[in-house]
């Protein structure tokens, strides 16, 4: 610092005043093609552009259409933003080639447009295709636009593609079906062949190799994502003649920490260096940023971060795009740039580099992602420049874009993801339709054009957020047909890892529980009806089975091509065969044969938390049931914490990783993720490759990297506001600061706001000082810092203790209160055991409240609802280290409090 204080933007930001508009010269074209195919008529579109049907001039279908079908779509989906291209389709049973003549100087954009109906009783999932150009490229390959569209939750499908010039003057494109089953089909909406100037003439930097470049002037590129940072979304009418999709970058800005945003005044005039800059991106794109913020320290201690899923084996540019609007001197604000996880620009001084203020530049840096059987994406971080002590330790980005290269090969092709029908209601939180309609909307969505979306008003958040990977693998046999290799991307929870089962645990793991042959699993499954598909997750799909007889299981079963792998099964058979605990889920057994990885658990009739607080279209359920679970999932949490040898650390903590028995005792589950935490007293935490759920992700150990059982207490926090608020961890269909919940939860409770954002359905149940208490907890679970957030242990007793305060306010004034009938309480404060009242009485303990007053602590818990045997069971199946260490922690563990 040399004494020099570090003053914060802040100053800066204030004194910019409101939002601009600039002007900057459009691009004209010299050839625009908008192609309503299969219709009779010319239209405009939602931005109002005009396209002209097909059927104008017969040279650009090869036959003149005689070999194709022009139809109608069956139906309408309300999240289309306009009739034009999408209601009409151009259908072809065999290969068909549109035609078209081009500048042989220009690059071209080529745009193609799909809408999954149904035509003319045609089935949507009916039509599988690739398409090709006649300059030898793969733009799709086995191309379901069902499939993709489905498993994104899209009304429809955009694959925008850059194409470098044609010597030749003229462009073909084919669409050839591809036979699924008896059917054999290709369609197309719309199709849009623009010219574009060469803003791909400058090589890019090779990431890791400053000294190296990747010449793509010459290559087709396909657009993957293309943001306006810090900003909304810009239509295709207000770009600067490229007709681009701009959209918001909040969906993917990993971690609570986003940063800030800021748009320049209304005199501000951009500067721009030549017609090519001016092309590049919209005045709207540079008159707005996002930096990390005001506070220096903070800044320092993080990245800011981009974080998008990319098939494997391709190599791939990121643009960033960059205007500095509030400083003018050189070295006042310098960051590190990084992709990947590697240093792509040191020392990056936006000034140094356009000397002014208000100028728009942009950098390219190409960095190739192979298939390492893990997890494929693209990391885009910033972070100030320690190294050169610039005034502002801070960061900024106006824009962000990515784009793929084709292949040695000239593919581009992608592969087709592989969605169940319960996808979405089972691990997407996906409701009615009314809901879906607003995740398709431009308003506040993030949503790109291409490989994750696909598409103008696709599932933006939804590719990037809800998980921390969207990757799966195509199986071998659609390799064998001629399918994309390359892994696609699927809203799934859990990073994947290398490889597939071997069939063979190790010898000391298949000994610890049950082993099912595979013709017992399929007898118990009905041959693995769909009809008995119970949920999906990354491992794969869960059916409710039957086994010896009358004993009701879930089993689940990996994909063919497994999201997850050999590792997560062998954890998962690992930690809870050694574990037993009435608040974590029960493992049966599991099958190995045939290269197969399945699992088989005790069944939950009630399923998962989540489906019972919203979007699941189950009935509320009442405060005092929403507490009771919360206990019961705490009390699992805070048994792997502390209960076993060394801690476990669950690592992907989230409502549909809770579920609910018979009984409504509350089990955690999933353990494919889990780790053992710090093994030696001098141990502080565990390091090891971020995995999660977006979210619900502790951002200190996103940061560093560094696990720690607090790691799961921020997840658990996020539990708690989401059962409070019955909405998603994180939802984009809502304005910005509410996308997440965390985040805004936070705001209310620091804001006295969050009595109003509570659930209507429990709001007048809820005692004040429950709520109070409740809310607290969640509140000092979220602490940015692990140091600042409670043990489990604490969580669980204030969970406890705000339920006294919920029986006092309904008039019981004792542990057990009163319960509603047909809410048995498995996790409830009630039935404290008489092994606890003893170890009470021993210890001489009693854990208070902060205001002084006594509260009861259960330990081995016990119910109406419990049958009479679980108890004993429960301490049979512990050993007695862990009967002391765990069932009585609260009493013999009291520090910390």
């Amino acid at each position: 610092m040399g004494g020099t204080a570090r003053r914060p933007l802040l100053v800066l930001l204030l004194v910019a005043g409101a939002a601009a508009v600039a002007e900057s010269k459009a691009y004209a074209p010299a050839d625009r093609v908008l192609l309503n195919c299969g219709s009779t008529t010319d239209g405009l579109d939602g931005d109002g552009r005009k396209w002209v049907a097909d059927t104008n001039d017969n040279s650009w279908l090869a036959d003149a259409g005689k070999s194709s079908l022009m139809m109608a779509a069956d139906k309408m989906d309300n999240g289309l933003p306009s009739t034009i291209p999408y209601m009409s389709a151009r259908v072809f049973t065999t290969e068909a080639v549109y035609n078209f003549t081009v500048n042989p100087h220009d690059r071209h954009w080529v745009r193609l447009h799909f809408y999954p109906s149904s035509y003319n009783g045609l089935a949507p999932e009916g039509f599988h295709f690739s398409v090709s150009t006649s300059t030898g490229l793969t733009l799709l390959r086995n191309f379901s636009v069902f499939t993709y569209a489905k498993a994104l939750s899209q009304a429809f499908v955009i694959r925008e593609f850059s194409l470098p010039p044609t010597a030749a003057g003229y462009l073909s494109i084919t669409f050839t079906p591809m036979p699924v089953g008896n059917d054999t089909y290709a369609f197309v909406n719309g199709i849009e062949v623009i010219s574009m100037p060469d803003i791909f003439a400058d090589p890019a930097t090779t990431v890791g190799f400053a000294d190296q470049t990747v010449d793509f002037a010459g290559t087709a590129l396909q657009t993957m994502y293309r943001f306006n940072v810090g900003g909304s979304y810009i239509p295709p009418a207000n770009d600067s003649g490229l007709t681009r999709h701009w959209y918001d970058d909040t969906p993917y800005v990993l971690g609570p920490t986003m940063g800030v945003t800021y748009k320049a005044g209304p005199h501000f005039q951009l500067k721009y260096p030549s017609d090519i800059a001016e092309y590049a991106a919209p005045p709207e794109v540079y008159l707005g940023t996002r930096s990390m913020g005001s506070d220096p320290r903070m800044n320092q201690n993080y990245n800011l971060t981009w974080t998008m899923a990319v098939d494997a084996n391709f190599t791939y540019v990121a643009r960033l795009h960059f205007c500095e609007l509030l400083l003018s001197r050189p070295n006042q604000r310098a960051f590190d740039i990084y992709v990947n996880n590697k240093t792509a620009q040191s020392d990056a001084d936006v000034i140094g580099m356009t000397t002014e203020k208000g100028v728009p530049m942009y950098k390219d840096f190409a960095v190739s992602v192979a298939d390492e059987g893990g997890d494929e994406s693209m990391w885009v971080a910033l972070h100030p420049s320690v190294a050169l002590r610039p005034q502002f330790y801070d960061a900024i980005l106006n824009g962000l874009e990515v784009f793929k290269l084709n292949d040695s090969d000239g593919n581009l092709a992608g592969p087709n993801p592989d969605p169940s029908r319960l996808l979405a209601n089972a691990e997407l939180g996906a409701g009615d339709d009314a809901a879906r309609r607003a995740h398709r909307g431009h308003g506040n969505m993030g949503t790109v054009m291409g490989g994750t979306a696909g598409g103008a008003a696709a599932l933006g958040l939804l590719a990037a957020i809800c998980v921390v990977w969207y990757q799966e693998k195509k199986s071998k046999e659609m390799a064998a047909a001629g399918g994309s290799h390359t892994s696609g991307w699927l809203p799934l929870y859990h990073s994947h890892t290398s490889g597939k089962s071997s069939g063979h645990l190790a010898a000391n793991l298949a000994g610890m529980c049950r082993h099912f042959s595979f013709a017992d699993i399929k007898v118990a499954t009905k041959n693995f009806s769909e009809s008995l598909v119970i949920g999906v997750g990354g491992f794969g799909k869960v059916y409710r089975g039957v086994v010896d007889g009358d004993t009701k299981v879930a089993i689940k079963r990996a994909n063919p091509s497994s999201e997850q792998g050999v590792h997560e099964f062998q954890t998962e058979v690992e930690m809870l065969s050694k574990l037993r605990h009435r608040h974590l889920v029960s493992l049966i057994g599991f099958c190995e044969d045939a290269g197969e990885m399945i699992l088989v658990y005790d069944y939950m009739e009630h399923g998962t938390l989540r489906e019972h607080l919203y979007m699941g279209g189950k009935p509320p359920l009442s405060w005092r049931h929403r507490l009771d679970i919360c206990i019961g999932a705490a009390r699992g949490l805070h048994y792997l914490h502390t209960g076993a040898k060394y801690t476990i650390i669950h690592r992907d903590v989230k409502t549909t990783n809770i579920l609910v028995d018979g009984d409504w005792v509350a089990k955690v589950s999933d353990f494919g993720l889990s780790k053992s935490g710090p093994t030696t007293v001098n141990q502080t935490h565990v390091s090891t490759m971020v995995k999660g759920s977006f979210g619900y992700l502790d951002p200190e150990y996103f940061r560093r990297q560094q696990l720690t059982d607090k790691s799961d207490v921020y997840s658990f926090g996020v539990v708690l506001f989401e059962v409070l608020l019955a909405r998603p961890a994180l939802d984009p269909a809502l304005p910005r600061e509410k996308v997440s919940l965390a985040d805004y939860a936070l705001m209310c409770q620091r804001n006295g706001t969050l009595t109003e954002v509570v659930d209507p359905a429990i709001k007048d149940e809820i005692a004040p000082e429950c709520l109070k208490k409740f809310a607290d907890t969640a509140e000092k679970c979220l602490g940015e810092q692990g140091i600042e957030r409670p043990s489990m242990g604490d969580v669980l007793w204030n969970l406890e203790f705000a339920m006294q305060l919920q029986d006092t306010f309904e008039g019981g004034g004792s542990c057990g209160g009163r319960r509603a009938a047909g809410e048995g309480s498995g996790s409830g404060a009630a039935g404290r055991s008489a092994a606890a009242a003893a170890a009470e009485s021993a210890s001489g303990l009693q854990p208070s409240n902060s205001n002084g007053s006594a509260a009861s602590v259960t330990t081995l818990e016990t119910s109406s609802t419990t049958r009479p045997h679980e108890a004993c069971v429960i301490v049979e199946e512990a050993d007695d280290e862990v009967a002391n260490s765990a069932a009585f922690s609260q009493l013999v563990r009291p520090t910390g409090r």
